[in-house]
């Protein structure tokens, strides 16, 4: 069977959104590829395709179509590239706005009275280099497009600036002598100089909407501190593997993921998971790569690196958030496969309809360029793309990471919130409260528990090892255990069967509560998760029942009040037994609560919400939440859950706090909103600017600078989100 791949291409080239359009459509027609998005703010295409197709081929494809594509180079090589683009292009404004502003400048003093104009010569020797030297990149750029048998931005460019610096030249020669002749070079180079100007603030504002990814970039340390024997080593972080010893001296970041063996310090992990605060680090905590060790000498065995590390799949996850394509883009893609022929042949329409109208060919020229010029697609293409880079990376720096644009376009239609509890609500830190054996040796039914757990993640496990511990049990071997989904864990320690579980197994075992029952039920009021210990086997007996407390999380209160008050209905939907649940619930003001659930009820809740026409998010981090994470309209996975947790979610928290919810909730509202906004400017200028221009009520002049000004405006507009912060956590 092929194997399928990914890859991500530099683009560059591209203008607008019919270019981009077109790359797709380039890469689209190759056999092996399946999927291909295009991004203009990012200058990124992601393919994806089966093998054997290479990257050559691809690029090859993206070349022939007019536009010039690249492996993507490293973080610093990029950021280089783009300094020295910009720098040119800051060049190319400064000079095309010196050499056109005398051209301009008759028309400026004219108000004030003051009549003169620039003798025919002097405009030409100004005009010509903004035309045909600055504004060479219209000409290429048009060029490889019609030889691709297709238009863009450039093409309206070229066409509109090239009517009026050819009527100047044609109205020149034909000047009878002695009379000055009427020249209109300083609309071509003023418009030149404006498009330039808008390409130039643009580029910099693109930069600006990927600063977030940019900063987690520079996370990485380029070199570290190995222990060999007791003796430093200075050496690359690429040379690092699994178990190696590295010393972080104070002021340094982790460069790996790992565990702390020796030291005690406090790290800074502000970037990565938007936690303020620094957090201690002893021995045996997890310290994440990319975070900064505030005041301590720390020693760290390896436990992640390269792509395995947290930054790392934070960065993956960002980037491909930020490369993807909304939904709402594909309206913006069929209009832009259409929109520069239809303005060509509205230009057109306007060019003869002055002419028919009695207008002289001057006059039905310069309104046919002002047409050209208005109509220039590139705020079209950048409305989607630029609010997406702008609004996940500002929710990345506050420790939310939005996984696909799809998850983004659905969240600000959440009208329903269904919580899972234990790690999602509660600490899930569980402590062992009460016990009761049968036999009366709680010793013997903490062992055999135990030793049940044994290799166990799950919160309940560590509560028992802690509790075992802390009575210095031994715990016996576990043979042939297995975990019943829901419910609990089966497993032989010596020659006894045994099961570890919640009612549901209990009754599944065939077994009932006897003498324990009434205690199970003072508990489970009391609030607590009580799990029943089995004999199994031919002779099935209830040999304890075993209570544990969990505390609510810090936030969780204000989590809920906060959904509540956007009108959004909140569900508990638990494994845990109703007393436990309710008891969470009553404190957090949560009516709607499911208890005993197993993972097959928790999606079929999610199913039946939906069929009651609810968009519904899923909170949850364990394993038994992920078809209902993938089954919600959002799945939103705790950062402090399961790896398979996270996967199937469209958002993922990276710090533990509920709050974080309505605050995902919120940037992805604000982000379609200016989505909404930049679509709404980028098609108003257009709407507005045709007519006025066609109707002869737009000089070309004016209407490049409205043309530059959209770009600006809405790439300006989708900056606005990076000064957005979590309401609930000011």
């Amino acid at each position: 069977m092929p194997t399928s791949r990914t890859l991500d291409l530099s683009i560059s080239g591209m203008t607008c959104a019919s270019c981009a359009g077109r790359v797709e459509r380039a890469l689209g027609k190759i056999t092996e590829v399946q999927q291909v998005s295009v991004n203009l703010a990012s200058e990124r295409a992601h393919v994806s395709f089966v093998e054997p197709l290479d990257s050559a081929r691809l690029i090859a494809a993206v070349n022939q179509a007019g536009y010039t594509a690249s492996l993507p180079c490293e973080p610093v090589e990029r950021d280089a590239e783009r300094f020295r683009q910009l720098r040119h292009e800051r060049w190319a404004v400064c000079l095309a706005l010196a050499l056109a502003l005398p051209l301009v400048a008759p028309m400026l003093v004219q108000p004030l009275g003051l009549h003169w104009m620039l003798p025919a010569w002097a405009q030409f020797v100004l005009a010509t280099p903004v035309q045909f030297i600055l504004g060479a990149r219209f000409y290429q750029a048009a060029w490889k497009a019609l030889r691709a048998g297709a238009s863009n931005m450039d093409l309206l460019v070229a066409l509109g600036t090239s009517a009026g610096y050819g009527l100047s030249l044609y109205n020149w020669a034909t000047a009878q002598p002695g009379i000055e002749p009427h020249l209109f070079l300083e609309a071509s180079a003023v418009v030149i100089a404006l498009v330039l100007l808008g390409k130039y603030l643009e580029s910099r504002a693109k930069q600006q909407t990927a600063s977030a990814l940019r900063a987690l970039e520079t996370l990485r340390p380029e070199y570290a501190w190995r222990v060999v024997e007791g003796v430093e080593q200075r050496v690359a972080v690429s040379d690092l593997r699994h178990g190696d010893l590295i010393r972080i001296k104070p002021g340094e970041r982790f460069a790996v993921d790992g565990e702390v063996v020796e030291g005690a310090s406090h790290a800074d992990e502000s970037l990565i998971t938007g936690e303020s605060l620094p957090v201690p680090k002893h021995t045996g905590d997890r310290v994440t790569g990319g975070a900064i060790n505030v005041d301590g000498l720390l020693v760290i065995r390896t436990l992640a690196v390269g792509g395995e590390t947290v930054l790392a799949q934070i960065i993956r996850l960002v980037d491909d958030a930020q490369s993807a394509k909304a939904p709402i883009q594909r309206l913006v893609d069929r209009v832009s496969q259409v929109f520069v022929p239809v303005v060509l042949v509205l230009a057109s329409l306007t060019l003869l309809g002055w002419w028919l109208a009695g207008a002289s060919l001057q006059t039905a020229v310069l309104h046919a360029v002002a047409v050209l010029v208005i109509a220039c697609p590139c705020a079209l293409g950048l409305a989607t793309p630029a609010a997406i880079m702008a609004g996940t990376g500002a929710a990345a720096r506050h420790g939310i990471l939005i996984r696909d644009t799809e998850a983004l376009e659905q969240a600000r239609r959440i009208d329903c919130v269904v919580f899972d509890k234990t790690g999602t609500l509660t600490n899930g830190s569980p402590r062992v409260a009460q016990m009761a054996a049968l036999d009366g040796d709680d010793n013997s039914l903490l062992m055999l528990a135990g030793a049940l757990q044994q290799g166990s993640e799950h919160a309940l496990a560590k509560a028992l090892f802690i509790e075992c511990a802390a009575r210095q049990l031994t715990l016996p071997t576990v043979s042939d255990s297995s975990v019943l989904s829901g419910r609990g864990i089966v497993g032989t320690v010596g020659q006894s069967p045994l099961r570890l579980g919640n009612q549901r197994l209990l009754e599944e075992t065939g077994l009932s509560p006897g003498p324990l029952a009434a205690q199970a039920r003072a508990w489970e009021e009391e609030g607590h998760t009580v799990s029943w210990l089995m004999q199994a086997g031919t002779q099935p007996a209830v040999l304890g029942l075993l209570a544990f407390a969990d505390t609510l999380k810090t936030g969780a209160a204000a989590a809920v009040a906060a959904l509540q008050r956007e009108g959004i209905e909140c569900y508990l939907l638990t494994g845990d037994n109703l007393g436990s649940a309710r008891r969470v619930a009553d404190a957090l003001g949560i009516t709607h609560v499911t208890a005993q659930a197993l993972p097959a009820d928790k999606a079929q809740l999610i199913a039946q919400l939906q069929q009651d026409k609810k968009t519904v998010a899923m909170v949850g981090d364990g394993i038994n939440d992920a078809p209902a994470l993938a089954g919600a309209d959002v799945g939103i996975a705790m950062g402090n859950g399961t790896d398979v947790a996270m996967q199937a979610a469209g958002i993922t928290l990276m710090r533990a706090d509920p709050r974080l919810v309505p605050a995902a909730l919120h940037i992805s509202r604000k982000t379609c909103t200016k989505i909404r906004q930049n679509l709404f400017w980028a098609f108003i200028f257009n709407v507005v600017g045709i007519p006025l221009a066609a109707f002869g009520w737009l000089s070309p002049v004016f209407a490049g600078a409205a043309m530059a000004l959209s770009s600006v405006s809405v790439v300006s507009n989708a900056l606005w989100l990076n000064r957005w912060r979590p309401r609930n956590l000011q």
